[in-house]
């Protein structure tokens, strides 16, 4: 029997005008000696979760479900028999220690009080044992006479700890104990946490939207988003390897885990209310019909070919989780050179790319980026292999054709633009081949388009000729071009290599950003590793013509196993 059971837990704030559901329906366990991580943003339920833990929820509260203790539901206790697992059994370290210790009451005296009214001791033996504790929790028992304020913020934290700790609790909870702390502090106290779990076998729940502390401090994550969970298991497999959209967007939006990579939060706001369908349903990029609908339960992922996963790891999502929206096998494309040899660009090519995802290829000239860059786009063929885009096979289909398909932005924006082309011609042009909204639409979606490229929409800058623009004005307008048909994923082929670096480091951000708001997928061709470390998710070195090594942006930068990847990191020298 797990030592904490939650149950089908919902907790709503009522008042006169409102009701707000704070947690909808949670169900989790923690074994003994766990140490159980819980993430998300503010207002995702953290600390209502922990608070409905230690019967603390305030009289407007109303909650369904339960929580059991040893067996025992605290939401059925009465308040004198909450008070007694209080301190002794479940302790809690708050989130401000400011507004937690009284004060006007030393501290020493404030951590002795729980050990008197549950353990039985004096004054004098619960000071004693106060003692032990603060050496502990690494804090000069000369602090027992001082008032909080005469305290740093880490050394308060330490002090709350010493007071959760001070009846040997089976479970610890800690609310955002570092959240308003320094660098330095953080390390400190997480190293402390590990230490006392290791001593006294305590199981530990940390609360935090610090995904860089939980993925040090805790060995189980749970990811909460509008009081539901949306994706469970082993803290280090979620870190490497997240499964929900909402789980990589907070990973992608945390500087801890990714130390060179430009920060992008989630686009949108945190529902408010109930909902009937998934409440990540208006921020998700992979949204179906049945999501507004239907809230997804939570269900263990199975193990793929690209995804192997632990047993216990648990995702809600209708499609499973991030779903891969292309997949390419067995690659090959060869040339006839002039003096008849063969040249094989690509052989043997496999990669993948899912929802949302920016994949960084990356090679020296000569290597078959470009090349395989046209072959996903489908403007040229394989000799062998396959691509399977949505699901469906598309070797000869073209998925550029239509909305949320594949686009692709070429190198050089002075050949893929005419010169002749008006900016209303060369943005328009795909609505036009494809016979694509009226024409009165098609202006206007020409304007809105530009306006989202950071380029004019009125008038006189529709009618200029690409051949009057500047090269950056022009890479926007083939960037706008592309984005136009809306597509699903985006092909980006050395876009910034022909641009001054002012002009190409604005493009870039351009670029990304965009990918972060409208959600769409990017293979970003490069030789630039710093460029492919700024924009990536993932990298594929490509060597000779073949993808030689994949994985995490940062680990195939800065943990290469192939020789010719060494090379290119040994070439620019990174550190």
């Amino acid at each position: 029997m797990p030592l904490l059971e939650i149950k089908g837990l919902s907790i709503d704030y009522v008042s006169d005008k409102i009701t707000a559901r704070a947690v909808d329906g949670l169900s989790l366990s923690l074994e003994k000696g766990d140490f159980l991580g819980l993430a998300g943003e503010s207002g995702s339920g953290k600390t209502t979760i922990a608070l409905g833990i230690m019967g603390l929820l305030p009289e407007y509260v109303k909650t369904a479900g339960c929580i059991l203790f040893n067996g025992k539901d605290i939401v059925a206790m009465q308040d004198r028999q909450r008070d007694a697992i209080r301190w002794k059994n479940i302790a809690m370290v708050f989130q401000n220690s400011l507004e937690v210790l009284n004060p006007v009451i030393r501290v020493g005296d404030q951590v002795i009080e729980p050990m008197i009214k549950h353990l039985g001791l004096s004054k004098t033996q619960a000071r004693t044992r106060c003692n032990g504790l603060f050496r502990q929790v690494g804090l000069d028992p000369i602090w027992l006479d001082a008032y909080p304020h005469q305290l740093s913020g880490g050394m308060r934290q330490k002090a709350l700890l010493a007071m959760a700790l001070s009846c040997d609790p089976d479970i610890l909870i800690l609310d955002e104990v570092t959240s308003a702390l320094d660098a330095f502090t953080k390390k400190e106290i997480s190293d402390l946490l590990l230490r006392i779990q290791k001593e006294t076998e305590c199981s530990m729940i940390l609360i935090s939207h610090d995904i860089t502390f939980l993925s040090i401090a805790s060995t189980r994550l749970a990811v909460l988003y509008a009081g539901r969970i949306m994706e469970r298991g082993a803290t280090g497999e979620m870190i490497d390897n997240p499964l929900h959209p909402y789980t990589r967007g907070l990973i992608n939006s945390t500087p801890g885990i990714f130390l060179y990579r430009d920060l992008w939060g989630i686009p949108g706001e945190s529902p408010t209310g109930q909902m009937s369908g998934c409440p990540f349903f208006a921020r998700c990029t992979q949204r179906v019909d049945l999501c507004a609908i239907r809230p997804p339960d939570l269900k263990p992922v199975s193990s793929t070919a690209s995804c192997s996963v632990s047993a216990d790891r648990e995702v809600a999502c209708h499609l499973g989780g991030v779903v891969t929206l292309l997949k390419a096998s067995g690659l090959n494309c060869s040339y006839r050179l002039p003096d008849g040899k063969m040249l094989n660009a690509v052989l043997d090519a496999s990669l993948d790319i899912r929802e949302s995802e920016v994949l960084a290829v990356v090679g020296q000239t000569g290597s078959g980026k470009s090349t395989l860059a046209h072959m996903l786009a489908g403007v040229m063929g394989s000799d062998v292999g396959e691509i399977f885009f949505k699901g469906n096979r598309m070797n000869g289909d073209k998925y550029g054709s239509g909305y949320g398909g594949i686009q692709i932005v070429f190198q050089d924006p002075t050949n893929s633009t005419s010169s002749r082309f008006t900016v209303l011609e060369a943005v328009a042009e795909p609505l036009d081949i494809n016979g694509l909204q009226s024409p009165e639409e098609r202006i206007e979606l020409v304007r809105s388009t530009l306006s989202s490229v950071g380029l004019p929409s009125s008038d006189e800058f529709l009618c200029r000729h690409c051949g009057s623009l500047s090269g950056g004005q022009r890479q926007r307008v083939a960037i706008a071009r592309a984005l136009i048909m809306r597509p699903k994923l985006l092909i980006a082929d050395e876009i910034t290599s022909a641009l001054d670096v002012s002009t190409a480091a604005n493009v870039l951000r351009l670029l990304k950003g965009l990918q972060n708001s409208k959600g769409f997928a990017m293979i970003y061709i490069t030789h630039d590793l710093m460029i492919a470390l700024k924009v990536a998710d993932r990298i594929a070195v490509m060597d000779g013509g073949r993808i030689i090594e994949t994985g995490n942006s940062h680990e195939v930068m800065l943990q290469p196993k192939e020789e010719a990847t060494k090379r290119l990191v040994g070439s620019r020298m990174l550190k």
